[in-house]
């Protein structure tokens, strides 16, 4: 017994001298992060691996191929899948056990705290459609050769190492073109990440059209109706002008990683947030914030998670035809509105097209025109207007944020540089999606695809 003792002793001795070595340059962090490092590390590699196997298809390879891009430290976690259970845990070098389960139509959640709820949720499933996209799956009106092109602008995008996994080109309201790479097809779930900040957007759009939303509501929590946070609007948010502390970067123990990968209720993190700047006058790019609009919109729907899910899929999937479409909840059961959309390049694109065409679907009105006209038009902050309702714009200050495209154009933008750009002035919504880990040269790749006979648009001054 004694001598077992000695050996993990030893062990143990072992793996802290390793750890202390490695940990400041193989694995990006002090040795004094250890215990946050590996709790985001085990969360991260739990949730996303659970994802991308049980909701995209994508093999364990593949995964954590995925997963080591964003940290050394990821190649090391141990990933055990359950394949009946539909269950994945997560560990880093023996430290750290976190698992994440995944339910039909809702995704995957990491099993932190009583997640018994969720199991009796029932998320409805639309039938397959042959009707010509956007209603159904068939895609009669390809073009060739922007077919052609889109093929090419995929094969060079790969050869230079960006990962491009999809491509969808919509013009005039038709899918004109679409490119997938090998192990992704046109019906695939792939992560939008920030994308989903839009979405969660346009539910609140959707909510203002049903007489249910005001962007000028206050107090938004009861939580905050006692102190200087009752001052923050629904649009404040919309903006990411609310003025309060959080702490978006992806460190160990910082709010961003805590809220995605380490805690029960994704919004708790940002609600505890005090304020830091006056209300509407500063931008500051927040997680936290959508995931207050998701908890918010979780509240105004009666705070049970079913209504959320029933509501997403009656005024958002159900009309758009939106098959191939799973938005993940936290273990409380709110949607991460910031991070956790999956939906094929043919979903985000539907989106994309929605906003275009201003709201209105196929004989509905699911948005106001004037709500998608507020959506894309610059905030009041004084230190960057280019960001409407959750989405990015590309003018609103002195300079484009990509010269290349109209100044008119606006996009759903997130982490690994997935894009979907809406440019009214081309009739235009193209769709990118993938695994960039560096710079991916959306402005340039994007412009090739735009109507040669709209760009007299391009270079047009931000300040008009």
């Amino acid at each position: 017994m004694k001598k077992i003792l000695l050996s993990a002793l030893a062990g143990t001795a072992t793996l802290a001298i390793a750890l202390t070595l490695l940990a400041p340059t193989m694995l990006g962090f002090s040795i004094t992060q250890l215990g946050t490092a590996v709790n985001v590390a085990t969360g991260m590699g739990a949730k996303l691996a659970c994802s991308g196997r049980f909701v995209s298809g994508f093999s364990p390879d593949q995964n954590l191929e995925d997963l080591a891009s964003y940290s050394p430290a990821n190649q090391l976690l141990n990933l055990e899948y359950d394949e009946g259970n539909r269950r994945v845990s997560a560990s880093l070098l023996g430290l750290g056990h976190t698992s994440a389960s995944y339910r039909e139509g809702l995704g995957c959640t990491l099993d932190i705290g009583d997640t018994a709820p969720l199991d009796r949720i029932s998320a409805a499933k639309l039938t397959p459609s042959e009707a010509p996209w956007p209603i159904g799956n068939s895609a009669p009106a390809i073009d060739p050769e922007l077919q052609q092109k889109l093929d090419a602008l995929l094969a060079a995008d790969n050869a230079a190492g960006y990962q491009t996994r999809a491509l969808v080109l919509i013009q005039d309201g038709q899918l004109v073109a679409e490119s997938y790479a090998e192990g992704v097809s046109a019906d695939t779930p792939l992560l939008g990440w920030s994308m989903g900040k839009s979405l969660t957007a346009m539910m609140i759009g959707r909510l203002e059209q049903m007489g249910l939303a005001d962007p000028a509501t206050t107090p938004l929590f009861a939580q905050w109706q006692d102190d200087a946070r009752a001052e923050i609007t629904l649009e404040n948010l919309l903006h990411m002008s609310s003025g309060l502390a959080f702490d978006e970067t992806y460190a160990p123990g910082s709010d961003a990683t805590r809220m995605l990968f380490n805690t029960d209720s994704a919004s708790d993190v940002a609600l505890a947030s005090q304020p830091l700047h006056t209300p509407g006058e500063h931008f500051s790019y927040s997680s936290g914030t959508t995931n207050l609009l998701a908890r918010w919109i979780a509240e105004r729907l009666g705070g049970q998670p079913q209504n959320s899910v029933d509501f997403f899929h009656s005024e958002i999937l159900s009309p758009l035809g939106m098959r191939d479409t799973v938005f993940e909840l936290d273990p409380s059961g709110v949607f991460v509105g910031s991070s956790y959309i999956y939906a094929s390049a043919r979903d985000w694109a539907r989106l994309g097209q929605l906003m275009l065409s201003q709201g209105h679907w196929q004989g509905q009105r699911l948005l106001g025109e004037e709500w998608v006209k507020r959506a894309q038009t610059p905030n009041t902050s004084a230190n960057d207007p280019r960001y409407g309702y959750q989405f990015w714009l590309n003018s609103g200050s002195d300079e484009l944020r990509f010269a290349e495209l109209p100044a008119d154009a606006y996009f759903m933008l997130g982490n690994r540089k997935q894009v979907v750009m809406i440019s009214p002035s081309t009739n235009t919504v193209a769709v990118r999606l993938g695994w960039s880990a560096g710079d991916y040269p959306t402005g340039a790749n994007f412009a090739r695809l735009l109507p040669a006979a709209n760009s007299a648009n391009l270079g047009v001054s931000a300040a008009q």
